[in-house]
């Protein structure tokens, strides 16, 4: 989840079913105890601390009428924690978050359960979770406007996923690109289930929020396809009338999500082959810079970084593709535009703009990283905020899994 990208017409051709909801399909609001944490010594800021915007305390006669607070429409996104959190994570996702929890009720989550749909090191999980979770609010998610929790710590996630399990066709999974390219990469013997099922749990993730909009990337667009048809399937299966001879509101079970298209701009590609993304399963570390990587290691990165012969430097000639990925990372770390960056560079060889753009990288990362470092140091707090998140996020997802297992007809728990 996260990341850039356009979006396929499909996303835009919205079925009937999901314009006409009732309005009672509002989301559960966010927990209303209230949590302020004590500042530590670096200023650290309160965690989020809301109050329900759908129900609001009786008037009286002489109380002035006031309209409600209108309910923000909500988004959730994740990044998993393998790896290095590096430049294509932070301007494909993270940076795109902060302005988001400004304008939307956000939940941002640690996908631990993907992460191991593929081999990885049990002793890491836990460190990378944590360190996952304190790169997002050193580049500025903030506690008091967005929840952030670790998905394991909702067992909703789990709880839904096999529910939906049950209503989604082996044939929609067996199409799935991303299965079929690592799964003829390992071999079937080499390759678990959660590999072909873990697109029910990315649904999991979005539906278990009533998720208005989720942040699209070009490797989620089938994903979020996908999400969209099981919400419907689910909702046209046990929704409406049926939900409510069971006992249920009746309605849409679900929300239908939409994509969130990010602010065009520049995809990050890899410093050793501009036609490749940045990525964190690239086997050479050289190929991409590292949220946390030291000064001295962006200089050697970027010294030692594909060029080419041509003379002069220019975005957009698709016989220069590295030239064009190193002008758009300058231009995305130092904000300026495009054209500032033609009318800076346009001139220079590659000796003085490198020389260039490692110092914009390492004045740009500097404050990320020395944020990390006091966050990691107060492990109390970062405690405090995954815990809060959690709780923020159990209140919505179990609502809304309880009125799964009662449309599906579960006997209830007394």
């Amino acid at each position: 989840m996260g990341g850039t990208g356009t979006v396929v017409s499909h996303f835009l051709n919205l079925s009937s079913s999901s314009s006409s909801y009732s309005p009672r399909l509002l989301a559960p609001s966010l927990s209303c105890a209230a949590s302020t944490l004590l500042h530590s010594r670096f200023s650290l800021p309160s965690i989020r601390s809301c109050t329900s915007s759908a129900t609001a305390a009786p008037s009286t006669s002489s109380d002035p009428i006031t309209p409600p607070t209108p309910l923000k429409k909500r988004v959730v996104s994740g990044v998993q924690p393998t790896g290095s959190i590096h430049l294509g994570n932070y301007f494909g996702a993270i940076k795109n978050w902060v302005a988001l929890q400004n304008t939307y009720d956000t939940l941002f989550f640690i996908v631990d359960l993907h992460a191991i749909t593929l081999p990885y090191e049990a002793q890491q999980l836990s460190k990378a979770s944590r360190s996952t979770a304190a790169i997002y609010l050193a580049c500025g998610v903030d506690p008091s406007k967005a929840s952030v929790f670790v998905q394991s710590h909702v067992r909703a996630h789990v709880e839904l996923m096999w529910l939906l399990s049950s209503a989604t066709p082996i044939g929609w999974l067996n199409k799935m690109i991303q299965f079929k390219e690592k799964s003829r990469k390992a071999g079937d013997e080499e390759v678990g289930v959660a590999l072909l099922t873990y697109p029910v749990l990315m649904a999991s993730d979005i539906l278990l929020y009533q998720s208005d909009f989720v942040p699209v990337g070009e490797d989620q667009k089938q994903h979020l396809e996908l999400t969209r048809d099981l919400a419907e399937r689910v909702n046209y299966l046990y929704g409406g009338r049926k939900w409510k001879k069971l006992g249920g509101r009746g309605g849409a079970i679900f929300k239908v999500p939409e994509p969130l298209i990010p602010p065009a701009g520049a995809r990050i590609m890899s410093l050793t082959d501009g036609l490749s993304k940045m990525s964190k399963s690239a086997p050479s570390d050289q190929s991409r810079i590292n949220l946390l990587d030291p000064k001295d290691l962006i200089a050697n990165k970027i010294k030692r970084c594909k060029t080419d012969a041509f003379p002069g430097l220019e975005f957009d000639n698709p016989e220069r593709p590295e030239c064009n990925n190193l002008l758009s990372i300058y231009q995305l770390i130092s904000g300026k535009t495009k054209e500032e960056v033609v009318q800076e560079c346009q001139n220079m060889n590659w000796g003085t703009f490198k020389t260039l753009l490692t110092d914009a990288l390492i004045d740009h990362l500097h404050p990320i990283q020395v944020r990390y470092d006091e966050i990691m140091s107060e492990s109390g707090y970062l405690d405090e905020v995954l815990a809060e998140g959690a709780r923020n996020a159990s209140e919505i997802a179990d609502a809304t899994v309880n009125n799964v297992y009662q449309a599906m007809g579960f006997l209830g728990r007394r």
